[in-house]
């Protein structure tokens, strides 16, 4: 059996008057995330650590942000065309580490739909997949409530 590990980072800034979604679920808050598709900064971590463990380079070379297809689209699509890609040669997700830093709104109470939602798109158990939410103690552009960034830990396996 061939294992593979992969790591995932993204950052998206706070916008007016758009939805905030993160996780696959919409998250009640002023302020939603600007960004080309939906901006699910958490799902695009992961399809990056998903595609980098698959040697399958990045989420914005198959989902380019000046593509119109992929305008507002929403960002479990993406993943499930990231797991399509990964099963397409043989990968299959062992399980999925993640961190969600926002200072707001507070992340915790939401984990586990995040996570439903999560495995349910990636057909997998939700065993498979760890949640995680801090802050930044008010530090840098997370910390003075800019934006929210997001890091992925992936192990993914190939049958040989």
């Amino acid at each position: 059996m061939n294992i593979r590990v992969g790591f995932g980072y993204d950052v998206h800034p706070f916008a007016a008057g758009r939805e905030l979604w993160l996780g696959g679920i919409r998250i009640a808050s002023p302020r939603g995330l600007q960004g080309h598709s939906d901006a699910d900064v958490l799902i695009h971590a992961l399809c990056d650590a998903l595609l980098g463990a698959a040697n399958l380079r990045d989420i914005g070379f198959h989902f380019p942000d000046t593509a119109g297809e992929y305008k507002n689209i929403d960002s479990k699509i993406l993943l499930a065309r990231t797991m399509e890609l990964l099963r397409a040669k043989n990968y299959e997700l062992g399980n999925a580490d993640m961190t969600v830093c926002a200072e707001q709104p507070k992340l915790n109470p939401h984990i586990p739909a995040m996570t439903s939602c999560l495995a349910q798109v990636m057909q997998t158990d939700a065993d498979n997949i760890s949640i995680k939410a801090t802050t930044t103690e008010k530090l840098g552009f997370v910390g003075r409530e800019e934006g929210i960034a997001a890091f992925a830990t992936v192990l993914i396996t190939r049958k040989e």
